[in-house]
């Protein structure tokens, strides 16, 4: 630990964050701070300390959490594969390929849902919007097929969490014919 505590400050905001964060995902924006910090295992000022408002912690944890999925499809991008859609191909590995983060995000749960309704997200999540479309007009593929590979990866993963409709064989039946359309022509 430094001597300022910065470690520990640090450790209770990310133990805060991922506990809202499974907590939201089970239970939505009902969830209270009192049962966040508890499940974090820091009291509730302290919480309030990192977080002065529910809202301000429905913020972080929206910041956290996309992310924490931008990192993780950054982590899925193959540096060897030196042609046009390398991104786009490692956003169709995350999100196809059992990725629990992806889960979190295009889940149909009331998650995503219940948090546009919280002052502060709707500019986060527009921002991220950004982010993806900067990052896919980059990729150097034609639009037309990056948005269709890209929103098809995405509803795989939301399917992917109501069985019977999507089982594991099609899932990987579904996720090469989207790597075979996110190759250049």
């Amino acid at each position: 630990m430094s001597t300022d505590g910065t470690r520990d400050r640090e450790r209770t905001r990310s133990a805060v964050l991922e506990a809202a964060e499974r907590l939201l995902g089970e239970r939505g924006t009902r969830v209270s701070v009192a049962e966040v910090a508890e499940a974090a295992g820091v009291s509730k000022s302290g919480l309030l300390h990192h977080f002065p408002s529910k809202d301000a912690l429905l913020v972080a944890v929206a910041e956290h959490g996309l992310q924490a999925f931008v990192d993780e499809v950054m982590g899925h991008v193959d540096l060897a594969e030196n042609r046009p859609g390398k991104v786009l191909r490692a956003y169709v590995r995350t999100l196809c390929g059992g990725s629990e983060r992806a889960m979190a995000v295009f889940s149909p749960n009331a998650l995503w849902s219940g948090l546009m309704s919280v002052p502060g997200i709707e500019p986060i999540v527009a921002a991220d919007a950004e982010h993806w479309r900067a990052l896919f007009a980059r990729d150097g593929l034609p639009e037309d097929r990056s948005l269709v590979v890209r929103h098809a990866a995405e509803g795989l993963a939301a399917a992917s969490a109501l069985p019977p409709y999507l089982d594991a064989r099609e899932l990987a039946v579904a996720r090469d014919a989207l790597l075979a359309l996110a190759e250049p022509s």
